[in-house]
């Protein structure tokens, strides 16, 4: 579970921002961990375009590379010529690999043991939204209140991750790579990608992410992304129920990613690892034409109302007959029908009104709803900023309502 402090470090490192397109908050704080590891992304307008771009990156065996992918990833992806065409899942592919390989050619990280998750969201407001995501942390929008995944989890147990471990020469114990690292898919860890016959999309683990496009409406609410210190402890829609719940209730974006994350922060280090890792936490207001102001407003009533979405499309996370593999992941119909949704050269592109996430033996809770009421807000304006350890921005004195 990694070692701990004798008591946690809850000071909060938040942030917020917004425009006429989207706000947002994120926050980050270190809890038990005797180190931060994790880093965070939040750029309104990527390299002056349209587009903005979040991300949480969560660190192990060190803070190095997910410092580096926070300062560095953004702007790889934002370099490749199929971002410039607007076709941004090839060029966040492109992004993560293209990083990764300049991890490696890099004299103070070719030798580094540490590695980090990587989960990334493109959102063109109003349009779509494209997460990329290597790893374990995870990426969700609320649709009326209703959870759909942006993401899925890379564990070694799933069967597209243990049959590229096996076939690379590597091995999955006690639901670990070689015994070792919980999750299959990251940047940096390159005591894993040492196969040089292997492409590196084939190594043990891999920087190779499945994208998932969601084309955006206005059911849309807000997306959330975040660590596995957060998900570990909550369902994703345990999260969106909790976001929810606090924009009803009047509180800052920020105020709601600090509590959220002292919600999940365990009572002792002796528990067995859950609630004592560090937390990241962005949560992105889609405001769908709306102030931010009536953006509130609108959701409070849905909320008030009891708005959800009716039938969704989408099976719910626990859904046994979701299943990935490697040209890409498919829903298999309770007739045994499957059907694969297309995919962007090697990496998966996932269409999320399609289909969501495998999961066999980490499944999700189920669909849960809670009752929720209203707020307002006043606007607030500040810079886009790029978080790591060791460059948090503040130390948040956001009043709890606002």
């Amino acid at each position: 579970m990694g070692q701990t402090l004798s008591e946690p470090v809850i000071d909060k490192n938040s942030t917020e921002d917004g425009d006429e397109r989207l706000i947002y908050a994120a926050s980050s704080m270190q809890g038990w961990r005797v180190s931060m590891e994790d880093a965070h992304t939040t750029i309104l307008r990527l390299e002056d375009s349209d587009v903005a771009y979040f991300a949480v990156y969560d660190g192990h065996g060190g803070h190095k590379v997910a410092k580096y992918s926070g300062t560095q990833l953004h702007k790889r992806i934002a370099a490749e010529e199929d971002f410039q065409k607007g076709q941004y899942p090839q060029a966040i592919k492109n992004g993560f690999l293209g990083t990764d390989a300049d991890l490696r050619q890099h004299p103070d990280y070719a030798d580094d043991i540490s590695g980090c998750t990587a989960v990334v969201a493109i959102i063109e407001p109003g349009k779509r939204v494209f997460v990329g995501n290597a790893g374990d942390s995870r990426a969700v929008i609320s649709v009326n209140g209703e959870v759909k995944a942006l993401s899925h989890d890379h564990k070694p147990a799933n069967k597209v991750e243990s049959d590229r471990i096996l076939a690379a020469g590597g091995w999955v114990e006690f639901g670990r790579v070689n015994g070792n690292l919980a999750l299959s898919r990251a940047l940096g860890d390159f005591e894993f990608k040492r196969n040089q016959k292997l492409n590196p999309e084939e190594q043990i683990v891999t920087s190779n992410p499945d994208i998932i496009e969601h084309k955006l409406g206005e059911e849309e609410e807000f997306i959330v992304l975040a660590c596995d210190g957060i998900w570990d402890c909550m369902s994703s829609q345990e999260v969106v129920n909790y976001v929810r719940k606090g924009i009803a209730d009047r509180l800052a974006l920020t105020i709601i990613c600090e509590k959220l994350m002292e919600k999940c922060l365990a009572n002792e280090s002796e528990i067995g690892g859950i609630g004592c890792d560090n937390m990241t936490v962005v949560i992105v207001g889609l405001l769908n034409g709306l102030t931010k102001q009536e953006w509130y407003d609108s959701i409070n009533k849905k909320v008030q109302e009891g708005v959800v979405l009716v039938n969704p499309v989408l099976p719910v996370l626990d859904d046994p007959t979701f299943e990935s593999d490697e040209s890409g992941s498919k829903h298999v119909d309770e007739n045994g029908n499957s059907q694969v949704l297309a995919s962007v050269d090697t990496s998966n592109t996932l269409n999320a009104d399609e289909g969501k996430k495998e999961s066999e033996g980490l499944v999700e809770n189920g669909l849960r709803e809670t009752n929720q009421s209203t707020g307002n807000i006043e606007d607030e304006s500040k810079k886009d900023d790029v978080f790591t350890s060791d460059t948090m921005s503040r130390i948040s004195n956001t009043p709890a309502t606002i």
